[in-house]
């Protein structure tokens, strides 16, 4: 039992970690995708042939990795570009409240109604992003803040954040409903590789409106890019699913909720981004944390519950 609290928080501060390589790495969101998802499928790609894990796919259900495969691949490029934009604790806080879209959105799709509890946290959540946003804004145009900001694309790393948590969401809301018919490796090669092809037909798009991209790394973000997609994807990918064997879907879940905490303490010790945040931030980080913490605490009821959330997920971010 011990060994798989550690693995599964292992894993977790490892997805935390993608955020700082996210920002060490120098190339543009969706450049670092395309490699990281190539990267991530070469890997998968040899893992399955060396254990021969390969598995058959139904049709349907190719289709539905598919899709899911590319709105991870949306995911990533929304969540590297808020962390461009703004910087990587701002981009994990925004990420976090993608478990409360998860509810509401999981709610629509079963048909099932939305409790007040639920749209509560929910508005909690929102309440903690709005003050995260409006707040710099007001002092702003009141004249109240003078000092230039270190961070002038704050707001569009903010809204980019929260498209990644939506866009995760719906993806974990996709996922369920085939994560128990595969492996999880198998799962995730295909859906890495469908994201990659379609990151592959939208760069050139990219590239065409006048961007300025370099698509060769550097010898470091060659390296950083291994590291992401080894340590960060495979390897926490792997500890997290031996420690389902053995530990509560709740404590998975609880531990995942702390990715954004690891996440932000290393952004402070390797970037020193407390140095670049102000108050509103703090303010807004704590609603949002609270609003994880207390639907955390309605998932404490075992009926309620739901099992493989780490499955579900995918086993990775």
């Amino acid at each position: 039992m011990k060994k798989a609290l550690l693995q599964i928080h292992l894993a977790v501060m490892l997805w935390g970690f993608t955020g700082v390589l996210g920002r060490a790495i120098s190339f543009d969101a969706p450049v670092l995708v395309w490699y990281r998802m190539l990267l991530t499928a070469v890997f998968m790609a040899l893992i399955l042939s060396y254990r021969k894990q390969w598995v058959a796919i139904a049709r349907k259900d190719v289709w539905q990795l598919i899709w899911v495969g590319c709105l991870m691949a949306l995911h990533w490029v929304a969540f590297y570009g808020a962390i461009k934009l703004a910087n990587a604790s701002i981009a994990l806080i925004c990420l976090s409240t993608a478990s409360i879209f998860t509810t509401v959105f999981d709610a629509v799709v079963h048909k099932r109604k939305i409790d007040g509890k639920e749209l509560g946290i929910g508005a909690l959540a929102l309440t903690g992003v709005l003050v995260m946003y409006l707040i710099p804004e007001w002092k702003k145009l009141s004249g109240q803040d003078v000092v230039p900001d270190v961070l002038p694309h704050r707001n569009l790393g903010i809204l980019s954040g929260i498209v990644a948590a939506i866009l995760s969401s719906v993806f974990t809301i996709l996922n369920k409903r085939i994560a128990n018919k595969y492996p999880a490796r198998t799962m995730v090669f295909y859906e890495m590789t469908a994201g990659w092809l379609l990151i592959s037909v939208l760069l050139p798009f990219y590239m065409g409106y006048g961007q300025q991209v370099r698509l060769m790394p550097s010898l470091m973000d060659a390296l950083w890019l291994v590291i992401l997609s080894l340590c960060c994807t495979v390897w926490a990918q792997s500890l997290a699913l031996n420690a389902l064997k053995y530990i509560s879907s709740f404590t998975a879940t609880l531990s995942v909720n702390l990715e954004p905490v690891y996440g932000i303490l290393l952004a402070f010790l390797f970037f020193k981004e407390n140095e670049e945040l102000n108050q509103s931030f703090y303010a807004g980080m704590a609603l949002i944390l609270l609003s994880v913490l207390l639907q955390m605490l309605r998932l404490l009821r075992p009926r309620t519950f739901s099992p493989g959330y780490v499955r579900e997920k995918g086993g990775i971010d």
